[in-house]
């Protein structure tokens, strides 16, 4: 018994550690990581940096790392056409079960709450893609699991899941959402009421004098939030600060591959004539990182330990 008492101590604490430690990939884009993503457009123009200061558009430090670089996705900026953009690290295959976590801020012109000309459109992310096929809300290929949501609030559906079984979003009522009833992708469904209520920084007014207002209650702009997509062999989930958005049962979906995505989308075909867009619409990611799914890093960790005990009993 006192053997495998160690045992099952050392299991806990070492799968904790190798969870906490060994990180499946990262990034923080403080480095330019440029050469090592995989950009997918759509039909329309986009524009993606993966070194942008974003202190430059007067946006504070993420709250997950340091520093003041990340990823600045943009789509649709004048073509005048429907479409999206998605991009994933270069090559990535990670294994069935995982938690993708990240700093994701959705940056809108404004003044709040109606915003600017184009204001309306999404910041996306997803998993089980092959990395190289755009995934975006027009695409004939939905080939993941993927989440959006409008910076301004100012969609009938501000949060949104999409799927091979869903290839232009679960709908109203539909399960998936943690938000129960009719509206519940909506901003003003009371599920979401933790969220919104923002100004822009105080920097960016000053660098931009029509950031003025207060963002919409329940929407996502204007605020650094904490991601974390869960991937097991039975739910695929979305969090965004502690609060559950939508889950998804992998085994009734099809998805081609092994990778995730980040992205950035239009809502519709029109283009932004706000002479500022450029500066001002855009998802911004940072402080990326995968980690092994706790299950999965206790089976990893079994070998070594059972080594270890085996040692003690000597």
């Amino acid at each position: 018994m006192k053997h495998l008492t160690f045992f099952t101590a050392a299991v806990l604490v070492h799968s904790m550690n190798f969870s906490a430690q060994a990180a499946l990939y990262t990034a923080d884009f403080e480095i330019d990581p440029t050469a090592n993503w995989t950009v997918n457009n759509g039909p329309g123009d986009a524009a993606t940096n993966f070194f942008f200061d974003y202190s430059t558009a007067g946006i504070p430090a993420a709250p997950s790392g340091s520093g003041t670089r990340g990823a600045k996705l943009q789509a649709n900026q004048s073509s005048g056409i429907f479409s999206g953009v998605s991009v994933s690290p270069t090559g990535l295959s990670l294994p069935s079960e995982y938690t993708l976590t990240f700093d994701w801020w959705s940056n809108v012109n404004g003044p709040f709450p109606v915003g600017g000309s184009g204001s309306t459109q999404m910041s996306t992310f997803g998993v089980g893609t092959s990395g190289t096929v755009s995934q975006w809300p027009g695409s004939a290929t939905q080939s993941s699991v993927w989440f959006a949501a409008t910076g301004d609030g100012n969609s009938s559906s501000d949060w949104r899941a999409y799927s091979s079984a869903a290839a232009t979003s679960y709908g109203d009522n539909s399960p998936v959402y943690a938000a129960t009833g009719t509206g519940n992708r909506n901003h003003s469904h009371a599920y979401y009421s933790s969220f919104g209520s923002n100004t822009a920084p105080a920097a960016q007014v000053a660098l931009f004098p029509q950031q003025t207002g207060t963002t919409l209650v329940g929407s996502a702009g204007m605020e650094w939030h904490q991601v974390e997509i869960i991937k097991s062999a039975t739910t695929i989930t979305w969090t965004v600060d502690g609060t559950l958005i939508a889950t998804i049962d992998p085994n009734t979906v099809t998805m081609d591959g092994t990778n995730f995505f980040l992205g950035h989308s239009d809502t519709n075909a029109t283009s932004s004539t706000d002479v500022n867009d450029v500066n001002l619409l855009f998802t911004l990611i940072d402080n990326v990182q995968v980690i092994p799914e706790p299950g999965s890093a206790v089976l990893l960790t079994l070998p070594s330990l059972a080594l270890l005990l085996a040692r003690r009993r000597r």
